[in-house]
């Protein structure tokens, strides 16, 4: 598939109903307020086991972040896959009541105690960003596929926590998609939708190691950044290996560089900014997510082709993406939903 092929499809449905091989399948859009340390995740997915399409199912998932009081609310509604559509020739979603489209999105999550409901439209024109090398995205391996639809999506709207309305006006994120046969088996992921100071600034990055039998693969390292009118894109496969990434509870560090210049930098946030996810593993099992949308970042890019010049430094206090998959459970962080 040539790029821009792959930019008009980039929100098309991958899963073909029936389909006997497992599958996963998101559509996930995310936003932080322009000040203050609050955020939200919605998060639109299809579950198919393997070999049992039979009882595939939707899934609603939303997460509330709020860094000021550290109370975060978090829900989740499942629904059977007859009340579901995807669409696999253009960009729209349903589950249930809930709809997702290119430019609006309408649902609610969760139960009395949890419930989470939304009504909110986003626009932007930045064109898709591509984790991956292109060619990857038709290529068996990686079994786990991931895209941003709408780099620098702008929210406006309205979230309702229970009984409390959040009135969101211009708050800046993404439009995501990501599928796949079964989920990485560890993973550090992570997005900044705007620098403090360099609004237009976006970076999408992943670490992350595969496990074929009992051996592991080393941290594969693949990032994507745009800044002032340029896309550094270090995501080859070569490149993935020559990186270095390293993450745990709760911090991350990584460096990547081609001939012209060097990304690194540094992703954190305390226990409390993250609330715990079990995710369904379409092979079996299940994997647990630990989700933040209210990480620090701080990175350093260096034009190599400029030597006197000094790194740039980019930073958020907040307002960047930060997850790790895992199957460990010692981490302390309790799964919600």
């Amino acid at each position: 598939m040539d790029l821009t092929a792959l930019r008009q499809q980039a929100n098309w449905t991958r899963y073909r109903p029936g389909q006997q091989a497992g599958h996963y399948e998101s559509f996930f859009l995310r936003a932080n307020h322009p000040t203050r340390p609050l955020a939200f995740w919605i998060r639109y997915t299809l579950f198919s086991p393997d070999r049992r399409p039979d009882t595939a199912i939707g899934e609603l998932w939303a997460v509330a972040f709020d860094g000021e009081t550290g109370h975060h609310h978090a829900a989740k509604s499942e629904v059977p896959i007859d009340a579901c559509a995807f669409a696999p020739d253009r960009f729209a979603v349903r589950i249930g009541e809930a709809h997702l489209d290119a430019g609006h999105l309408t649902g609610a999550a969760g139960d009395a105690a949890t419930h989470i409901a939304w009504d909110l439209r986003f626009h932007g024109d930045a064109r898709p960003l591509f984790l991956l090398a292109p060619g990857l995205y038709a290529a068996r391996l990686p079994r786990a596929k991931s895209l941003v639809g709408l780099p620098l999506a702008v929210f406006d709207g309205t979230l309702r926590i229970g009984e409390q309305s959040i009135d969101v006006r211009g708050w800046v994120g993404s439009q995501n998609h990501n599928w796949g046969s079964r989920h990485t088996d560890a993973y550090a992921w992570g997005q900044v939708a705007g620098f403090d100071g360099c609004p237009d600034s976006f970076l999408e990055i992943g670490t992350a190691r595969l496990k074929f039998g009992p051996l592991w693969t080393p941290n594969m390292t693949v990032l994507v950044l745009r800044h002032r009118g340029r896309e550094i894109a270090l995501n080859t496969l070569r490149q993935s290996l020559r990186a270095r990434g390293a993450f745990r509870y709760f911090e991350w560090t990584f460096r990547s560089e081609d001939a012209d210049q060097t990304v690194e930098g540094h992703i954190a946030a305390p226990k409390n900014s993250f609330v715990g996810l079990r995710y369904y593993n379409p092979p079996g099992g299940e994997k647990w997510c630990l989700n933040s949308k209210l990480a620090a970042c701080e990175i350093r890019v260096t034009d190599k082709r400029a030597a006197a010049r000094a790194p740039e430094v980019l930073r958020t206090a907040h307002r960047a993406a930060f997850e790790i998959l895992t199957d460990d459970t010692a981490h302390g962080v309790a799964i919600r939903i």
